[in-house]
């Protein structure tokens, strides 16, 4: 296993500073050994467990295993992650699910290539061990969304729903959270693309939860919230492709109606259909209206795409954790 680099800042030798941030809602059943795991793969690291309206004494646990315990009365994954992002200060950031289906061991490896390559994101694809560890629904769902993204965006990851993943500060720092459930892996993912950031994956594995901890992942419901996250978010950051789109089908349905009463018009100088002729008017103006929406926008994205660009070279890249911001 590869040791994390030592650095000398001027008061001795430094190592970086990792949170680990769990978020948790009932997982009576797992969070003990989630915090366990962590805490042998990673001995100096503080542990957080966020609390999201735990009813079966996961917070006591979990603070009874040595972690430190937030409690977040928003319900919902992506407001977790929001106040985990907000209150936590460290130099790296390890995600990972209260479930104990993560490979806790995998943390120090994906540390190591964040600092090796000086990458944001490091992000841990799952490589399922038994078959109860991974739904077939849930699967497909994965890779039917992934190469939706890859689609829509250019390019994309392997697995862009797996909740273990590694941010450096710069990243945590520069992300505004909007989700509020599971489809925040998704906006996660579209960030770091947006931004061109440096990113890897590394595979690691993924069991099945221990007895007792049940799945909060509905395959039909959280799958449908992912893909409308995904179209909302290309229709924010792509709107002159989004629009444009749209203003191309108006345009072509306006054309399609318009030929019959050109043709009449040609052969005896009348417009007979005013109805049609009216409709196609407005098809034409709304499809106009639509690309020139989708051309403003592309100005506003780009602007606050330089915003979030400049927040995010505020702070320090993850190999120079021994410097102040």
């Amino acid at each position: 296993m590869k040791e994390f680099p030592a650095v000398a800042n001027g008061e001795g030798v430094a190592t970086p500073h990792i949170a680990v941030i769990l978020p948790c809602y009932n997982e009576a059943g797992a969070i003990v050994q989630t915090v366990q795991d962590f805490r042998r793969a990673l001995p100096d690291a503080d542990i957080y467990v966020f609390d999201n309206n735990s009813t079966d004494g996961s917070r006591e646990l979990a603070a009874g295993a040595g972690a430190i315990v937030r409690r977040v009365t928003q319900q919902g994954k992506g407001h977790v992650v929001r106040r985990m992002f907000a209150d936590v200060d460290a130099d790296i950031y390890i995600m990972a699910d209260g479930d104990a289906t993560y490979e806790a061991a995998a943390a120090p490896q994906m540390v190591a290539a964040m600092l090796e390559d000086n990458l944001d994101m490091v992000v841990g694809c799952r490589r399922d061990q038994v078959e109860e560890a991974y739904r077939r629904g849930h699967r497909f769902g994965n890779w039917a969304l992934t190469s939706l993204l890859k689609q829509l965006f250019g390019r994309s990851f392997t697995d862009i729903l797996s909740g273990y993943r590694v941010f450096s500060r710069r990243f945590v720092k520069s992300f505004p959270v909007l989700s509020a459930g599971f489809e925040i892996e998704t906006e996660i993912s579209v960030h770091a693309l947006e931004l061109a950031m440096p990113v890897s994956e590394v595979m690691t594995a993924y069991g099945a939860r221990p007895e007792g901890s049940v799945s909060k992942l509905s395959t039909y419901r959280d799958g449908w919230r992912i893909l409308r996250t995904i179209i909302t978010l290309y229709r924010i950051e792509r709107p002159i492709l989004f629009f444009g789109i749209i203003a191309a089908f108006l345009a072509a349905l306006a054309l399609g109606l318009a030929v019959p009463l050109i043709v009449t018009y040609a052969q005896t100088g009348l417009v007979p259909r005013f109805p049609t002729a009216i409709l196609v008017t407005g098809l034409m103006i709304l499809a106009t209206l639509s690309g020139m929406c989708g051309l403003i926008l592309d100005t506003v994205v780009r602007g606050r795409r330089e915003v979030r660009r400049l927040a995010y070279l505020a702070f320090r890249a993850p190999s120079d954790y021994a410097l102040k911001d």
